[in-house]
């Protein structure tokens, strides 16, 4: 597979295809990306759920989605030049603070950022990220160091896109596994992105590791209708260069 492309077999939306007991066909139908870079793997993504993508709705919210979907990325670079030329500098600034700034997002409604999850996690003082750089530093071959942003106890509003991050480093190099249970790909997947290959990085060397790739497993990848030209726009005029 070239970075950037779809995996065979992941052209139709995840769920389950009308068929018989016993037959392989009813399982869920997944989708994979595998690209070199951040920016690569949000255009691939955004150019598989323009093309393949089935209405739906995020609420009230009309989008375009693609469900069940995993994305491979190899040298995943917070500094990333495409996602740094074609990206919005505001939403970069929003996530970039969720991630860096403990506190409340006034945008969710109040509810704690990524960084107050992640570094007091639940308001107990508990830095997990420090835990799990710490984790990996004792045992390198660690299969458990993992961490949630998932509050239960006061998340009843809202509930974090990313609530599960993984790392571990099967060849040496610390590779993040990541769940999210949605990620909008025409405003802010680009950001998050981002913000995890930062995070990797510290995670990384805090461990004494060099950083390794990064996947991120997606319930519901999505753009909501209002974007859905300046997306197609976007992706058709950098298709020649990612191919």
């Amino acid at each position: 597979m070239e970075p950037g492309s779809v995996e065979p077999g992941g052209v139709e939306q995840g769920g389950v295809e009308p068929a018989g007991p016993g037959s392989p066909a009813r399982a869920p139908i997944t989708h994979t990306i595998r690209a070199a870079t951040l920016g690569d793997a949000w255009l691939a993504a955004a150019e598989l759920v323009l093309r393949e993508g089935r209405a739906a709705r995020w609420g009230a919210e009309a989008t375009r989605e693609v469900a069940l979907l995993t994305i491979a990325v190899g040298e995943p670079d917070p500094d990333d030049e495409l996602i740094g030329r074609l990206g919005d500098p505001a939403w970069l600034a929003w996530m970039r603070a969720n991630f860096r700034e403990p506190g409340a997002v006034a945008e969710l409604g109040g509810a704690d950022s990524y960084a107050r999850r992640l570094r007091d996690h639940a308001g107990t003082g508990r830095d997990q990220v420090a835990w799990l750089a710490a984790r990996l530093a004792a045992d390198p071959g660690a299969r458990d160091a993992a961490i949630t942003t998932f509050q239960p106890a006061t998340d009843t509003t809202y509930i974090p896109c990313i609530s599960l991050i993984d790392a571990w480093a099967p060849d040496g190099r610390v590779q993040l596994v990541v769940y999210a249970h949605s990620l909008d790909l025409g405003k802010k997947a680009y950001a998050n992105f981002v913000e995890l290959a930062a995070l990797q990085r510290e995670i990384a060397a805090g461990a004494g590791l060099p950083p390794g790739g990064l996947v991120i497993h997606v319930k519901t990848a999505h753009i909501y209708e209002p974007e859905i030209d300046a997306m197609t726009r976007l992706v058709e005029q950098t298709a020649g260069g990612r191919r």
